[in-house]
């Protein structure tokens, strides 16, 4: 009688001469995932800090941006020709010297009475109380602007409100016969006359002799060369 006979192995099946190898292969990666393991044991903390940080500056570059595009200061000098518009204006700055400007001694003694005759010391006076505005209220204020208004901004104008119309009045803004032209008149541009001849050498021979001026012309500093 024969012995029974045992069937081959399926194909592709191990063999007990492949265990170690596969052992070796499955410690190996064991030791890998292990690796990876520690490696992001912490990344959730980690993205959630990086999260926080990319707010934080995303806030920073907002504010920054608000603060570049802070509205600017209306001018007196180039408003618009609305009637209604300009009295908004003078109310609000009217307003506004009252509460503030006029606390000041100083600023009391250098605002004579013609001031609203005085185009130039209305637009001091507009950007002035803007850049308090500016200083003291909305999201934008801060302590160092309000020292700067304080140790720069008033002072300068004040100062030059003084040399400007500081011994001004509203008597010399009648007009008398034989009384000079009363002040805060438009103001002719010197030398205008030469434009057109000064653009022209200026543009074609700027590196030769400049023009001669013109005796009906009236000229800055007496003369183009």
């Amino acid at each position: 009688m024969s012995p029974p006979q045992i069937p081959p192995a399926p194909d592709g099946g191990s063999s007990n001469d492949d265990l170690p190898g596969l052992v070796r292969e499955v410690d190996v990666l064991r030791r890998r995932v292990d690796t990876v393991a520690e490696t992001t044991a912490g990344l959730p903390d980690r993205v959630e800090q990086l999260a926080d940080l990319i707010a934080k500056l995303g806030d920073a570059l907002a504010a920054a941006t608000a603060r570049r595009r802070a509205e600017p200061a209306p001018s007196w000098l180039l408003a618009p020709g609305d009637p209604d518009e300009l009295r908004v204006l003078l109310d609000e700055l009217t307003a506004w010297l009252a509460a503030v400007f006029l606390r000041y001694p100083d600023g009391e003694q250098a605002l004579p009475e013609c001031w609203l005759w005085h185009p130039e010391v209305v637009e001091e006076l507009l950007w002035l109380m803007h850049a308090w505005c500016a200083a003291y209220q909305g999201g934008n204020a801060s302590v160092t602007a309000a020292g700067d208004w304080h140790d720069r901004q008033r002072p300068g104008v004040v100062g030059r409100l003084r040399k400007a119309v500081g011994s001004c009045s509203v008597e010399r803004h009648q007009k008398r016969q034989g009384w000079p032209d009363p002040p805060g008149g438009p103001v002719r541009v010197p030398g205008i006359d030469a434009v057109g001849t000064v653009a022209d050498w200026w543009a074609e021979r700027r590196d030769g002799v400049p023009p001669e001026p013109s005796c009906a012309a009236t000229v800055i500093g007496g003369g183009l060369g």
